[in-house]
């Protein structure tokens, strides 16, 4: 990092947002710690007792009510001062009854990750209140000249006339007490204010950032409410995926090879009226309605075989490998192939692949302006496959930029797996898709 982005550093506005989540934060961490603090430990001491352990149910249930209170709030502050937009967690389960409401609460997940979000937050909101620190007193030193103009020195206390103590010089790490004695030492003070203040973001930004892994950990819909959205969302994506092949497959019929089809009857009705109607046989007449027949037939399977080869491509019937050969073959732009995959995947996931290379390789060509490209195939112990093409273009592709990247996302996903595009400006594109072995 250049020093000119050092000191720009303390006057950017991410500095001063960061500074100010942990300032805000400071009341409802320290005082919400201590009373859900009080509640739970209270609460778990009564419910031990047989007299007043309803007593400690209920200040128990209180406290997961405070967790969940405090914990939005903290998600409201991060969303609003950081851009750390968290989704909000399920409400509480209902439960049947008056036994098994309190049960269901009780046992609510969501509560108690709450209460160890708002319990870890005490020491990182007193962590706050020491970056805050920085802050402060890096600004208070910098008016250090203008104090002692307006204020001068001030009287030792106990000491005879005329005597007095220099002007103190705050820091947020102990020193030893420093003073400014002299005018020109209150530039001391100015200079140790500039130092101050440079390190002051840094130290917010580390405690800001215990402070997010800390909401995203505890504060969300948890890793199996994730699991289940993304699973819905993944069933969705196939679902549309696979109407989306069959309208596809439908039009492709309808506007294609059936027209064609209907051209050979014709062609071949026609031919038969003129065997029947019983006048002399034009053969040129009847050859050329044959010759008709047998090109729209012929182009008519072509078209099949187009079509069936967009739903499984034949190329796949001999591997993965040799799939991805051909495709490299046909490339207008030179492909460089490394294939090892010495356990075959399942035919979804060999297919899902095959795809991605042809998308990918479609993209170098179209659009990265590439001389050449590597294909690679890899499959790692777990059976993770890894499929990564890299191009010498002109870089500068992102997902949901229009060059097909958003649907092969869309279509790994249905899978568990994952695509990651690295493409700075002027290159080189470097794609890699991750499948997973099995559907």
């Amino acid at each position: 990092m250049h020093v000119q982005e050092v000191v720009r550093v303390p006057f950017t506005r991410r500095a001063w947002a960061e500074a100010a989540y942990c300032l805000a934060g400071l009341v409802p961490a320290l005082a919400g710690g201590v009373a859900l603090t009080v509640l739970l430990a209270l609460g778990a001491g009564l419910t031990l007792s047989l007299v007043l352990a309803v007593v400690g149910v209920l200040l128990l249930l209180a406290g997961l009510r405070l967790a969940r209170a405090l914990g939005g709030v903290h998600r409201g502050l991060a969303a609003r001062l950081l851009g750390e937009r968290t989704d909000a967690p399920p409400p509480l389960p209902p439960g049947e009854g008056l036994v098994g409401r309190l049960d269901a609460r009780l046992r609510d997940g969501t509560g108690w990750r709450a209460a160890g979000y708002v319990l870890a937050k005490l020491p990182v909101g007193a962590l706050g209140a020491y970056a805050v620190l920085w802050w402060i007193t890096g600004l208070v030193n910098l008016t250090a000249p203008l104090r002692w103009a307006v204020f001068g020195q001030r009287p030792e206390a106990g000491s005879e006339a005329g005597s007095s103590e220099g002007m103190p010089v705050l820091t947020p790490v102990p020193f030893g007490g420093l003073d400014a004695d002299t005018f020109a030492g209150t530039w001391l003070a100015v200079l140790i204010g500039v130092v101050t203040l440079l390190c002051a973001p840094w130290v917010t930004r580390l405690v800001v950032a215990g402070d997010r892994w800390l909401i995203r950990a505890l504060l969300g819909p948890g890793r199996l409410a994730d699991r289940v959205r993304d699973l819905e969302e993944t069933r969705a994506l196939a679902v549309d995926d696979s109407v989306a092949l069959l309208r596809r497959v439908e039009r492709d019929l309808h506007d294609g090879a059936q027209v064609r089809l209907v051209a050979v009857a014709m062609g071949l009705d026609m031919v038969r009226e003129r065997l029947d109607d019983g006048r002399p046989l034009d053969v040129a007449d009847v050859r050329r309605l044959v010759e008709g027949a047998h090109r729209n037939a012929t182009e008519a399977l072509t078209e099949l075989r187009d079509l069936a080869r967009g739903i499984h491509p034949p190329a796949l019937d001999d591997g993965l490998a040799d799939a991805l050969a051909t495709l490299a073959a046909r490339s207008t732009v030179p492909v460089e192939l490394a294939a090892d995959v010495p356990v075959r995947p399942t035919p979804a996931i060999e297919t899902i692949a095959y795809f991605c290379a042809a998308e990918l390789l479609t993209n170098v060509i179209k659009h990265s302006g590439a001389s050449r490209a590597m294909l690679g195939v890899t499959q790692r112990r777990d059976g993770l496959l890894l499929l990564q093409v890299t191009d010498d273009g002109r870089g500068g592709a992102v997902l949901g930029a229009g060059t097909g990247l958003s649907g092969l996302a869309q279509r790994v996903r249905t899978v568990d797996g994952r695509i990651v595009v690295r493409s700075p400006r002027g290159g080189p594109t470097t794609v890699t898709v991750e499948l997973p072995p099995h559907a």
